[in-house]
């Protein structure tokens, strides 16, 4: 009977010892899940951090490069903006020299003409004097040889002036009809075959100044 109970006592001895051990083994067991599950957690929270600075960084770089193009664009505007204005000055500045250049060249071909008249005036009054001279001369003269002198010498004169000012007769009579020097005035058939197509008779003389027509020879041309 006494073996029994210490056998039973002993095996609740047994039993008292094993629990003990059984405790410690769950304990650490939950420490060791806990453990892990808080790595985990700092892991997820370290991740998520990784990925908002990512974001952070990428916002901050797609906003510098928006700046950075806005500035670009800024830039060129302000360069296009003074070559403009550069450009508008260049244009009223050269607009200016032109109209006061045109204004100058239209004062002295105004002067050049008055010039020109004047001198050709001046050079008429030595004839116009000849012409008195020989009106009072001819009131009281009977011998017509010395008027008719006096006429080819005033003619001659005139003649000599409009040389000096380079003026020219245009030849027509004998000469073939041109266009750019003689006008025709009448028509009539030729009296030669190899007349037609010329000058038969002058009634009113050209001239040329240079190569300039300034009256063109009224002619009588043969058909």
């Amino acid at each position: 009977m006494e073996e029994n109970v210490n056998n039973v006592q002993n095996e609740n001895g047994g039993n008292e010892a094993a629990n003990p051990i059984e405790t410690d083994n769950l304990s650490s067991k939950t420490e060791q899940a806990a453990a892990d599950v808080n790595e985990k957690v700092n892991e997820d929270e370290a991740i998520a951090e990784e990925q908002n600075d990512k974001k952070e960084k990428s916002g901050r770089s797609f906003f510098g490069k928006k700046s950075t193009k806005e500035d670009k664009l800024k830039q060129q505007i302000a360069e296009l903006e003074a070559q403009t204005k550069e450009l508008n000055e260049k244009f009223l500045h050269l607009y200016s020299e032109f109209d006061n250049y045109k204004k100058r060249t239209n004062k002295e071909k105004l002067e050049l003409l008055s010039t020109a008249s004047e001198k050709v005036i001046v050079s008429l009054l030595p004839i116009i004097d000849d012409f008195e001279r020989a009106v009072v001369a001819n009131e009281n003269l009977e011998d017509l040889q010395v008027i008719k002198d006096g006429f080819v010498l005033i003619y001659n004169k005139m003649l000599q002036l409009l040389k000096r000012f380079d003026v020219d007769e245009i030849p027509a009579k004998g000469e073939i009809f041109d266009t750019d020097f003689h006008e025709a005035i009448t028509h009539f058939p030729a009296p030669k075959e190899e007349d037609k197509g010329k000058v038969m008779e002058v009634t009113q003389k050209g001239y040329k100044i240079k190569n300039k027509v300034i009256r063109f020879s009224k002619v009588v041309v043969a058909n």
